[in-house]
């Protein structure tokens, strides 16, 4: 390739947005001319090196807007100490097929046991296969929503929550909210039932959601949309958390 043409392609690339071709394109070129390769091996090194590179950039994007406050991957769970969790299910769901499904996944047991963790593994599998993923703590949530509902922009706040593929509630119930809060955070979930997945954890059993949500009516609606067809996961061992602590603790 001479330098006049060479030039244009550059050009050309530009005006294409293909940054990562123009970085590659002299190494791609020399490594053609090496091992003699065809125009068609070439051109697709060179397009494949522009997709690996944007779909690295799309999942860095997607974490970034999840707002995990912490990035936990799956990789440093420690399952040794959740040893009645489902290691076979929590695989299984990384493929994110019950994102396909509008199905929820629900964490339930007391603090300490690793739900945000999993929770947070899970969220970051979504970012990983393209999925648009956010992660709220239930009483933040609720602060959110109501400040929206304030300012008249509850339905501008609605509709960009609509748009993500999985919705993370975290420590539901763990924090009171309002009566108000309860009914947006509800209105959200109505609205995402069977079409968007939501994944919850909470340190409440269902039959104690009513001193979350306040009013019995509401709760019912609410648990009969959020559970059907879930995936729900007792967290029923002990605190590792609290583990650690004492073992760290002098005797």
């Amino acid at each position: 390739m001479n330098a006049g043409m060479k030039a244009l392609l550059i050009e050309n690339l530009k005006k294409l947005k293909l940054s990562t071709m123009i970085r590659n394109l002299e190494g791609l070129i020399r490594q053609a001319k090496q091992e003699k390769l065809s125009y068609e091996e070439f051109l697709l090194n060179l397009s494949e090196a522009e997709i690996q590179t944007r779909q690295e950039n799309g999942r860095k994007r997607r974490l970034q807007e999840a707002k995990f406050p912490i990035l936990k991957p799956m990789e440093s769970f420690n399952f040794e100490a959740a040893p009645e969790l489902d290691v076979r299910l929590i695989k299984e769901l990384s493929n994110c097929d019950y994102i396909k499904k509008g199905r929820n996944i629900i964490f339930v047991g007391k603090s300490g046991t690793g739900k945000t963790h999993l929770a947070t593994a899970l969220g970051m599998e979504t970012c990983k296969q393209g999925i648009r993923t956010r992660f709220v703590t239930g009483c933040g949530f609720a602060n959110e929503l109501i400040e929206a509902r304030d300012e008249k922009l509850l339905g501008r706040t609605v509709k960009r929550y609509a748009g993500y593929g999985l919705l993370i509630i975290d420590e539901l119930g763990y924090v009171p909210f309002s009566k108000e809060g309860a009914q947006l955070i509800f209105q959200i979930l109505a609205e995402r039932h069977e079409k968007k997945s939501v994944m919850i954890t909470t340190n409440m059993g269902f039959g104690d959601w009513t001193q979350i949500f306040g009013d019995p009516g509401m709760t019912a609606a609410l648990l009969d949309r959020v559970t059907h067809k879930a995936h729900v996961i007792n967290c029923n061992w002990d605190s590792y958390r609290l583990k650690e602590t004492l073992k760290r603790s002098p005797k």
